[in-house]
């Protein structure tokens, strides 16, 4: 046991959950107060101990259904009796579906059903919600459709889909709410109520095939090979350039709570910041008391002033997503900078501060930016040569030694004229001056980016494209 629980703390690390020793040590204590067979509250137990973030519940779930799926003869209560009822070499399947005959068939290692019994027994697992039956049933129907071969790289995924398919899960409910609507006058509600509780059992069945084809692959594969198969970044890992859609939503989730944390943490930074120069002054005459030993330093204290910001971002289709999340944490954390003006371009400038600032929700306003602002000047590409001097013309006096500069874009720039001279005069201008990059380093520089001309006139330019590198360059910002 001891060794599979370092094998699922090692994949936990792996996804990037941070698990410290002291917590693997409290893991293996709280795994020896329960009942191992109780899969449940071993799983509540590892999740109290091992996860301190919502957001990486997901992960946790997953490594834990594989590192601790359900082995052969460890099944839920009820099931053996299920199984009893199954069909053995065409004997009757009345008593697991409650329809009369139907013929079976035996091969490979035991019994098979024929698929109308399968049927049967899918249709009576969902009518009853008889968690035994759906168990056996999935059994039976991974062994028949899935055709699960030993040792070839294929993900679970593949298997489900072939299962899922014959199974016909969507027609099933469709099926038993017919019956129900012939069988009796049922109300609005009353059919709503009764689809949502075909619905769960149907959900509830889909996870019973998803942990028979899982315990197949960890019996076939190991669970450290299957976990490295599956395993998914984490929200705050997740490349924001080549997210899916799903993994849109779980950024757009984390990012709430991600701006209140580092507004806290920024706080906190500020007013417990350095102490100042020695104050000679008052050390003198602290040391009176003392016989004129300065034995208690004073010290000027600073008076930490807030930064103010300019973010120039691009929003061109291949950095959109980049932009606008960005664009998002910036300005919820915006209490922790005296102002934030906010420029989007594409091949023309436009000023969006004042979107932002009746916003309610910068999520909406980021919304109204990509509709509203005026980014298009000739044909619609990246053109940061001209968006850089439209924007020192208009608004470049504003910058101030007080202003930090943020630049958020990939610098591929359609081989157009560069205007790095723009960069170099805001360098002596402001107080500093960042490139955000969300592109990976290997491909700075390379076809049409001219980051290279771009960053010997900035004091820093950082590879950004998740929103842990995102959250660690504002926190060192402020």
């Amino acid at each position: 046991m001891l060794d599979l629980l370092s094998g699922f703390v090692a994949e936990l690390r792996a996804a990037g959950l941070p698990v410290s020793l002291t917590e693997h040590i409290d893991a293996g204590r709280a795994v020896h107060e329960i009942p191992l067979e109780d899969r449940s509250a071993l799983k509540a137990a590892l999740g109290a101990t091992l996860v301190k973030s919502g957001a990486h519940w997901g992960a946790f779930e997953t490594a834990f259904e594989i590192y601790f799926a359900p082995r052969r003869g460890a099944a839920v209560p009820g099931e053996d009796d299920a199984a009893a009822n199954v069909p053995e070499g065409g004997a009757a399947a009345a008593d697991v579906s409650g329809e009369g005959p139907a013929r079976g068939r035996s091969g490979g290692g035991g019994n098979v059903l024929s698929a109308e019994e399968l049927a049967a027994m899918v249709l009576r697992a969902v009518r009853t919600g008889d968690r035994a039956v759906a168990a056996v049933a999935a059994r039976h129907a991974v062994e028949r459709y899935a055709a699960m071969e030993p040792g070839r790289p294929v993900g679970g995924t593949y298997y489900l889909y072939r299962t899922l398919r014959h199974l016909d899960l969507d027609g099933l409910l469709h099926r038993l709410m017919e019956e129900e609507r012939t069988a009796s006058t049922l109300t609005a509600l009353e059919e709503r109520l009764l689809a949502d509780e075909y619905r769960a059992r149907i959900a509830a069945l889909r996870k019973a095939v998803e942990a028979e084809i899982r315990r197949r692959l960890v019996a076939d594969r190991g669970a450290g090979a299957l976990a490295r198969s599956v395993r998914r970044p984490l929200p705050e890992d997740v490349d924001v350039m080549h997210a899916t859609g799903e993994e849109l939503a779980a950024l757009h989730r984390a990012l709430r709570p991600l701006s209140r944390k580092l507004a806290v943490r920024l706080g906190r930074k500020r007013r417990h910041g350095r102490r100042g120069p020695l104050d000679f002054r008052a050390t003198v005459r602290r040391s009176l008391s003392t016989g004129g030993v300065p034995v208690d330093p004073r010290f000027r204290h600073p008076k930490p002033a807030k930064p103010e910001i300019f973010v120039i971002a691009d929003i061109s289709g291949s950095v959109a997503s980049f932009a606008r999340f960005t664009l998002q944490l910036v300005y919820a954390i915006s209490a922790q900078f005296s102002k934030v003006r906010s420029f989007v371009f594409v091949d023309a400038i436009d000023e969006v501060t004042a979107i932002f600032e009746r916003a309610d929700d910068p999520a909406n306003a980021v919304r109204r930016v990509t509709t509203e602002a005026d980014v298009v000047w000739m044909d619609g590409h990246s053109d940061y040569g001209h968006a850089l001097e439209e924007f020192d013309r208009r608004w470049g006096g504003d910058v101030t030694s007080r202003a930090t500069v943020l630049v958020l874009g990939d610098a591929r720039n359609n081989y157009h004229a560069s205007g790095a001279w723009v960069l170099e005069q805001l360098q002596h201008q402001a107080r500093h001056l960042y490139w955000l990059n969300p592109e990976p380093r290997q491909y700075w520089g390379s076809g049409d980016s001219i980051l290279d001309e771009y960053a010997v006139h900035c004091d820093a330019v950082v590879e950004c494209r998740t929103l842990r590198q995102l959250e660690g360059f504002v926190a060192e910002l402020a």
